[in-house]
Parts: C-alpha cells; sequence; structure tokens
C-alpha cells in the first residue's frame, strides 16, 4: 500500500537545488523572433531573473558577439544582477563556451534551468549537451523565442524527448516559494507577481488593495 506524505516531489525546484542559465536575450536576437511578442517576452525574462535574483538563485549570464554583431542583452535580465559579468561567446552552443563551462562547474549544481533565444539553437544546444553528460535540465518555455512558433516548438518537442522538464515564467516564480506561509520570501513573490505576473498579478494586486487578503491566511 502506498502512503502519502505532506513532502514535495523531489522534480520540484528548490531555490537551493539549481543554476538558472539565461542565453542570448539581446537586440539583434529578439529582432527576428516571432513565437512569442517581444514585450511578453521581456516581461517572462524580467520575471524570471527577478525570481532567480531575489530568491539568491546562482545564475549565469551569457551572450554572443554582444560587441560586433547581437548587441546588449535586455536590462530587464541584467538589472537584478548588478555588477554581474556577461559572459560572451562566440559559439552558438553555450555548452561549447569554456569560460560557460567553467562558470557551471564552479557552481557546482547538477540540476540547470533554461531560458533566451532562439529556442532551436541556443537552448536546444546547451539543453541536449548537459542531458549527455547527465545534468537535469528544465526549459522556461515562455522566456524562450524563435523564428516562428514552428521553429519554437519543434525545439521544445525535442528537448522533452530527450528528457528536459518544461515549465512557464510563472510557474518558476510560485515553485521557488511553493508555500504561502514562508514569510521571509512572501512580500518578494507577491512583488514580482504584481508587477510582471499579468492577469494573476493584477488579482493579487486587487485582493490586497480591496479586502487586504494574504494568501498565506487560513
Amino acid at each position: 500500500m502506498t502512503t502519502a506524505t505532506a513532502t514535495p516531489g523531489p522534480t520540484l525546484l528548490s531555490p537551493t537545488d539549481h543554476a538558472l542559465v539565461m542565453i542570448d536575450f539581446q537586440s539583434q536576437m529578439a529582432f527576428a523572433t516571432k513565437s512569442i511578442a517581444a514585450e511578453l517576452l521581456r516581461n517572462n525574462a524580467a520575471l524570471v531573473a527577478n525570481a532567480a535574483a531575489g530568491f539568491k538563485v546562482p545564475t549565469i549570464l551569457t551572450t554572443v558577439a554582444e560587441k560586433s554583431f547581437s548587441g546588449p542583452m535586455f536590462t530587464e535580465v541584467t538589472d537584478p544582477f548588478p555588477g554581474q559579468a556577461l559572459l560572451d561567446r562566440t559559439s552558438m552552443n553555450t555548452w561549447e563556451d569554456a569560460a560557460v563551462i567553467d562558470e557551471v562547474n564552479r557552481i557546482g549544481k547538477t540540476r540547470l534551468v533554461f531560458a533566451g533565444l532562439w529556442t532551436s539553437v541556443c537552448i536546444v544546444g546547451p539543453v541536449l549537451s548537459a542531458i549527455d553528460q547527465g545534468f537535469e535540465t528544465y526549459v522556461i518555455t515562455d522566456a524562450c523565442g524563435d523564428v516562428s512558433e514552428e521553429a519554437h516548438e519543434r525545439a521544445v518537442a525535442r528537448m522533452i524527448q530527450a528528457g528536459a522538464r518544461p515549465m512557464t515564467a510563472l510557474q518558476y516564480l510560485l515553485e521557488l516559494q511553493r508555500d504561502w506561509a514562508r514569510g521571509e520570501t512572501y512580500d518578494l513573490t507577491t512583488g514580482i507577481a504584481r508587477k510582471w505576473g499579468g492577469a494573476y498579478g493584477l488579482g493579487v494586486t486587487y485582493a490586497k488593495t480591496m479586502f487586504g487578503a494574504s494568501e498565506g491566511g487560513h
């Protein structure tokens, strides 16, 4: 007989069990992105970056040909990590860049979460490479984008077939919090949700303004 216990499943993320890799959120990459609206992509990237920074998740920020072609990384991604160096590459596959791999090894997490542009190139490459080397991978699919919906969806399907776990930006934030009784990060989580959480964030604002409601109450 199977017995239930009030404990989280082992595949759920926590702030201390993974590293986040945010890849190529840059102007030139965004210009050709058609699978998601630019404003929604920037919003979701901001939500992910602020969640990771707020929960102190080790985060790698990497660009490709920043000075010569692709342009600067979105400020929505860099602002939550003031002073953090961006690892610039020539390789389309982040996993083939020695400086990035040095940082992955320095952080020392075997569970990695990925987001970035484009899904079918700069996300597929490192995700499949990491899986092949024994890492557990997650992909924040609505904080990724590609030149077409077809390209994005086929890339997501390919990664799932290889063992990657898909999730969304808001799911990432709420999974890090997971319990509204965790008062030390309650204001952080609801603050991020109110600013970048779309309709859910509006609902949080409404409930707090009109009723003084709190998710942590019973």
